[in-house]
């Protein structure tokens, strides 16, 4: 069998050697806009079934064609083209498991994935990812679901000067989740609110004190939840973080139309996202993520709340970033279990779906803590 990684940054590679490591009968090809740097992550992995390649996976037609000589593929895209690798895994009949932070609604090409015989399961890393994940097996035993807040963040283990933060994967996807409007329920309607809203200290185990904003990240679960009163997703920074970074939104750091620079067209957020992963991007770094899953309603004819706990830090053994492990595993770990038939359901199946299953759930957190990342789950009647 043969497995195509799009994309090896800092996820991708993680995830790739993972799934070498962890499926040595499966040939892993690693692909890569830039073809130096696919086959230094293939050499660096230095097992015999890797091996770098060039794709640029902005060619549709491209894209296409070679997806059709693999298995599966695992996508680690920038979120710009995270939705034309989903739909090239349908056009190309083969299974897709993807972390893209994608605007679009991939659930809309649920019936042409039928039809191609493909299992594509977007939002498979972190936030959406495994929070999805938790959302879906709470919400399979509850009998009405009334509430679902998340609250997650990948943030240096003590703040680093100036925002109190190192940017631990894509500078763009980051700048999305400052700028893009966040869709939330209230009031069981979905509306949309400013990112960087709802602003909110709170107490995490392990951390101490954070605070709260409103970020769009809840994906397919507006779509999938049914009938819930309140649905939304929070990300987790040191606190005074935000009010910062709505400065910078403020003054126009993050606006997309170019302006003139002295005959120069430059547009203020690509120059933003070049200085602020040049300046927040901190190699060594150490790094942690924490993860507040909150899914209650009803069931049996009693309130009931499901809580789960994630807390994880860098891996100073092998030199992995928090963010990496919980999100390059997430997929790897989703993609072995699509090969291995424990995912059978075929179409567009985001990750809450295949919460549901039992023996997925106790599989994927049992998969999770071989890797050393735990999820703790409290339940409480009232």
């Amino acid at each position: 069998m043969k497995v195509l990684v799009l994309g090896c940054g800092n996820i991708g590679s993680v995830a790739a050697q993972d799934f070498a490591e962890s499926m040595s009968s499966v040939e892993v090809f690693v692909a890569d806009k830039n073809v130096t740097r696919a086959k230094e992550v293939a050499d660096a992995i230095g097992t015999s079934n890797v091996a770098g390649i060039q794709l640029d996976a902005s060619n549709y037609n491209k894209l296409v064609h070679t997806l059709e000589a693999f298995d599966l593929a695992i996508g680690f895209l920038p979120g710009a083209l995270g939705y034309r690798s989903v739909k090239a895994c349908v056009d190309a009949g083969k299974d897709l498991v993807d972390v893209s932070f994608m605007a679009e609604n991939p659930l809309v090409l649920n019936d042409e994935a039928v039809r191609a015989n493909a299992t594509i399961i977007p939002s498979a890393g972190l936030a959406p990812g495994i929070s999805n994940i938790l959302v879906g097996h709470a919400s399979g035993v509850l009998d009405e679901t009334r509430k679902v807040h998340i609250m997650v963040g990948g943030l240096p283990a003590t703040p680093v000067p100036p925002l109190d933060y190192i940017i631990t994967f894509a500078v763009q996807s980051v700048i999305d989740e400052y700028t893009r409007k966040a869709r939330i329920i209230e009031g069981s309607e979905m509306i949309d609110v400013e990112a960087l809203s709802g602003l909110e200290e709170v107490e995490f185990p392990g951390v101490g004190r954070l605070e709260a904003f409103y970020t769009d990240g809840l994906g397919t679960l507006l779509h999938t939840v049914k009938d819930v009163e309140s649905m939304w997703e929070k990300t987790l920074r040191y606190p005074g973080h935000a009010k910062k970074i709505e400065l910078l939104k403020t003054l126009g750091f993050f606006d997309e139309e170019p302006i003139d620079v002295e005959g120069v067209s430059i547009s203020p957020r690509e120059l933003s996202a070049r200085l602020l992963g040049q300046k927040l991007f901190a190699p060594g770094a150490r790094d942690i993520v924490a993860m507040k899953v909150e899914t209650s309603g009803v069931k049996g004819g009693k309130h009931v709340s499901y809580t789960y706990h994630l807390f994880d830090r860098y891996d100073e053994r092998k030199g992995t970033t928090a963010m990496a492990r919980t999100t390059a595993y997430t997929a790897s770990i989703i993609a072995q279990l699509v090969l291995g038939k424990v995912i059978r359901e075929k179409g567009v199946v985001p990750p809450e779906r295949i919460g549901r299953s039992e023996e997925f759930f106790s599989t994927f957190l049992k998969e999770l803590g071989k890797r050393g990342i735990e999820v703790t789950e409290k339940e409480v009647y009232s």
